[in-house]
């Protein structure tokens, strides 16, 4: 099997390189979080400095009761022994596809990498729509259509994934949604995997958020980290709770099988850090709540120059991601610039303007789809002292190098709108 770079890797290398090149750069396509490292999580790092031992496959009994506290807290009692950690949580979905095994239901527009979990793992992903501003979730009755008929042709479908909050529309499916997924999931008996990383950076707290385990808790398997609500990437830690069921107590047998030959045990350190964390100490709360509103503020005011140019978007509700449509460009896109695919529009931003975004077809849409995956999160600052200051301010975007970037998107936008930009290329190569 053939394999690439993950799409939001490639395109933050490719703006790396641009950047190393000295060419301006607006960096949209990456779903880092973009933001410091809290002191306190430093001084938990450096205390678990001398732990070097492998420790227990599932990770550490105090990592684990602090998940299942951090759980417990959100409605969703825990047992610490059906807690299942990992090198982040990218990794934990990928031994669950192992250890579920069969084809799984995947959203689309979805993560670009739970189709390809799919593949990897020998079977195939089912693609299904989402419905508007539901992203992350299968239509649940076209999930039943769907699912039905692939196994009369033979497939074997077992699992289905969700993302809530979603990546990549920055919406949160509604609790009504997330009620018919789980008993449709019940009647076809299917487990579900609910992807929950974004759970705590929902803009609004007034916004209802349901976990999928509420309706169906003896079938789903609930996934987290520390990857965007503190901004870990780079540690790679996350945790899986399983279901207190035979479904949960079979499956954890087997993912620990499964993860036991892939990562022995998370890293000792980290989980020591990990458990200060899901512990939830009060300033690592109030960081998260900044964190939340800066992302709120940004990702609402690139929201409000894409629409400014003519695109439709969905008002994001979490996280730092916003998904537009730029169907009402399609006739003057293929008329003035030759295009006509999302992949051939995010090609041509990325290098006539150095704009890097991701197109639908990435995640699980047609190329067709003039829609695109927008980041929003590494327009804080280059320095820290630069996100700390976007975390302080009222407005974050008066801040001169977030206007910046806000000002040079509306740029961008107006001028391939326009058919300028190809003439202005022209001129240039000409004066060279």
């Amino acid at each position: 099997m053939s394999v690439t770079v993950s799409a939001t890797l490639a395109v933050n290398e490719a703006l790396a390189e641009k950047e190393r090149q000295g060419l301006p750069v607006l960096p949209l396509g990456f779903g880092e979080a973009g933001l410091p490292v809290h002191p306190e999580m430093r001084d938990a790092l450096a205390m678990g400095g001398d732990r070097n031992e492998y420790g227990p496959v599932a990770g550490t009994r105090e990592l684990r009761t602090a998940a299942a506290g951090y759980w417990e807290r959100r409605g969703l009692p825990t047992d610490p022994d059906l807690v299942v950690s990992g090198p982040g949580s990218k990794p934990l979905l990928y031994g669950l596809l192992l250890s579920i095994g069969g084809d799984v239901a995947v959203a689309a527009p979805s993560w670009v990498s739970y189709a390809a979990q799919a593949r990897l793992a020998g079977n195939q992903p089912l693609l299904i729509p989402t419905a508007p501003a539901q992203g992350g979730v299968p239509q649940p009755d076209l999930l039943a259509t769907s699912v039905n008929a692939a196994r009369a042709e033979g497939r074997d479908v077992r699992s289905v994934i969700v993302t809530l909050p979603d990546n990549p529309t920055g919406t949160v499916a509604s609790p009504g949604t997330m009620r018919r997924l789980a008993e449709v999931a019940r009647e076809l008996d299917l487990v579900i995997i609910s992807d929950e990383i974004y759970r705590d950076l929902v803009h609004d707290p007034a916004t209802p958020l349901t976990s999928p385990a509420e309706f169906a808790p003896e079938r789903t398997v609930v996934s987290t980290g520390l990857s965007k609500s503190l901004a870990l990437g780079g540690w790679r830690i996350g945790v899986a709770r399983l279901p207190d069921s035979d479904v949960g107590h079979q499956l954890r047998d087997s993912l620990l099988g499964v993860v036991s030959e892939i990562w022995s045990s998370p890293a000792a350190p980290i989980q020591q850090a990990a458990t200060y964390a899901f512990d939830e100490p009060s300033e690592l709360v109030d960081h998260i709540a900044r964190s939340r509103r800066l992302h709120g503020i940004v990702s609402g005011a690139v929201t409000d120059r894409f629409v400014a140019a003519g695109a439709m978007v969905v008002p994001p509700q979490a996280a730092f991601y916003l998904y537009p449509d730029f169907e009402s460009w399609r006739g003057r896109l293929a008329t003035d610039r030759g295009v006509t695919t999302g992949p051939e529009l995010t090609a041509l931003l990325l290098e006539e303007y150095g704009m890097g975004v991701l197109p639908a077809a990435e995640f699980g849409e047609g190329e067709e789809a003039l829609r695109m995956r927008v980041a929003t999160s590494l327009l804080y600052g280059e320095t820290e002292a630069q996100r700390y200051a976007a975390l302080a301010a009222d407005d974050p975007t008066a801040l001169p190098w977030i206007r910046a970037h806000l000002d040079r998107l509306s740029e961008v936008l107006t001028d391939i709108t326009t058919g300028v930009g190809r003439a202005s290329l022209l001129s240039r190569a000409r004066l060279n």
